[in-house]
């Protein structure tokens, strides 16, 4: 064999062992921008009061939302909201956000996965500080507030639509910036890693709790079970997941490239690269 032949033949092989790898330790679970309600009517205030479910249910086919008391829609760029609309000057928000109070009442949106066997369940998402001139509000003290989340994981033996009634696995709190005004938002963006170690049998409940703040807004989620901390996978939180090609692929083709550059031009003596 001669040597341009066996490392075509070594290429071949490393490519071939390199493609049977796994492509990476991460399955995106949720991937929602909440930008395709389905009957969304403003009420008022650009404010949708009905449930999560009812706007987003079967986003995809058979997923449903837990929920207590009232997690609104709200309609940005519209013009009844503090009789001028919300405004989003980051451009993060698109045309809908999901609301909630932390005050009056608690408001709680669920959740449910199998995340199977891996370690983590990753969520990411933005949140804002904003308030409502309509349905009781404004509900941010003056002065407003910076909005907090808590994100909980739960047991979930059952594996239904829930809002946290089995064993806590983990808890991770989050603090997001006080908006420049009642309507208009102020994202910041937030990647934690939720362990899910000890649950039954890979069925977890997030249960998303704004616990200061008055009222806030959220959206992009993406949630992806991994067994890296904070990894969430191939999705973008605009609702449609996006694959790219894996690091083993790219490299597995790069060898390959190698290899029959090498076949056919035995002679040619490399130069080095130039950009």
């Amino acid at each position: 064999m001669t040597k341009n032949a066996g490392l075509h033949y070594n290429a071949l092989a490393i490519c071939a062992a390199l493609m049977s790898l796994p492509a990476g330790a991460t399955t995106v679970l949720y991937d929602q921008g909440f930008e395709n309600p389905v009957g969304f009517v403003n009420a008022g205030g650009d404010v949708n009061i009905k449930t999560v479910n009812e706007l987003y249910g079967n986003q995809p086919v058979g997923f449903q939302f837990a929920q207590q008391f009232t997690v609104e829609t709200l309609l940005v760029g519209g013009s009844q909201a503090f009789s001028q609309g919300f405004k989003d000057p980051q451009a993060k928000a698109g045309t809908y956000v999901l609301g909630m109070l932390s005050s009056v009442q608690n408001d709680l949106l669920g959740l449910s996965f199998d995340v199977g066997s891996f370690q983590f369940l990753n969520f990411q998402l933005d949140i804002s500080s904003i308030d409502l001139s309509t349905f009781g509000g404004p509900f941010v003290p003056t002065g407003g507030q910076a909005p907090k989340y808590s994100l909980s994981l739960y047991d979930n033996p059952g594996g239904g639509a829930g809002l946290g009634g089995g064993t806590l696995l983990d808890q991770v709190d989050i603090t997001g910036l006080i908006a420049p005004n009642q309507y208009t938002f102020n994202w910041t963006n937030h990647t934690v890693a939720l362990d899910a170690t000890g649950n039954s049998n890979g069925n977890v409940t997030l249960v998303i709790d704004l616990l200061e703040g008055g009222y806030a807004a959220m959206d992009n989620f993406l949630i992806a079970a991994s067994d890296d901390p904070g990894d969430v996978g191939g999705g973008d939180g605009d609702g449609g997941e996006v694959d790219e090609p894996g690091l083993v692929a790219l490299l597995g083709i790069s060898l390959l490239g190698i290899a029959f550059s090498q076949r056919r031009r035995p002679n040619q003596i490399p130069r080095a690269a130039t950009r």
